[in-house]
């Protein structure tokens, strides 16, 4: 995996990575306060969206494979960051509402346990570096 990041200016820097099928070209930004345009996302917005997105990636492949009839997933994440600088995660809480037919309770704590103990490597790297990461699940009948 390669990363190739180039400044444009302020705060704004534009990024591109490649991997597997890549590369990928997107923007990042910082906040106001920071002196940034606000015109992307943060780099910690960006590692908050990128831990939701490995999780979902493996939660939903997870219940795909244990052949669960599930039609959609939407997770919300919440954080707590240290209140001085470095202002690291301290917390971060994903609540999954998953949406299916009979989708198994069983399952679906199966396909959390594993993504958070064994696959999901961004959650993984952030609980091993400190962060508090934690879940809960809603399902739906959809």
């Amino acid at each position: 995996m390669k990363a190739t990041i180039q400044w444009t200016g302020d705060k704004g820097f534009a990024c591109e990575t490649e991997y597997l099928e890549g590369p990928h070209q997107f923007h990042m930004d910082a906040p106001t306060k920071f002196g940034g345009k606000n015109e992307a996302a943060s780099p910690m917005e960006m590692l908050l969206a990128a831990a939701g997105s490995c999780a979902g990636i493996d939660v939903t492949s997870i219940l795909a494979n244990s052949r669960q009839n599930l039609k959609d997933c939407r997770i919300a994440l919440t954080t707590e960051r240290a209140p001085t600088p470095p202002t690291v995660f301290t917390k971060v809480h994903m609540h999954f509402d998953l949406y299916g037919e009979n989708l198994s309770e069983r399952m679906v704590e199966r396909a959390l346990q594993l993504t958070f103990e064994k696959h999901c490597s961004v959650s993984i790297m952030m609980i091993r570096s400190g962060t508090e990461v934690t879940w809960d699940y809603t399902i739906h009948e959809a």
